[in-house]
């Protein structure tokens, strides 16, 4: 499974890492994802993996 966000669909993305003197060198930019079991209505459960300020959002409704 990739690094994607199951809600949001939050997903890597590249950029450059500066330096003090600007050399410039790729990077990546990773969401902060966690594994999660998340219940759904009918009592199955399903595994995602979901952006952790998301989590911390839906928190209580889970």
């Amino acid at each position: 499974m990739a690094r994607v966000c199951y809600f949001t669909g939050k997903r890597t993305v590249h950029g450059n890492q500066r330096s003090h003197s600007m050399r410039q060198t790729k990077r990546a930019f990773r969401p902060n994802l966690i594994n999660k079991r998340i219940r759904l209505e009918d009592g199955s459960s399903i595994k995602v993996k979901i952006n952790s300020k998301l989590y911390k959002k839906m928190k209580g409704f889970m």
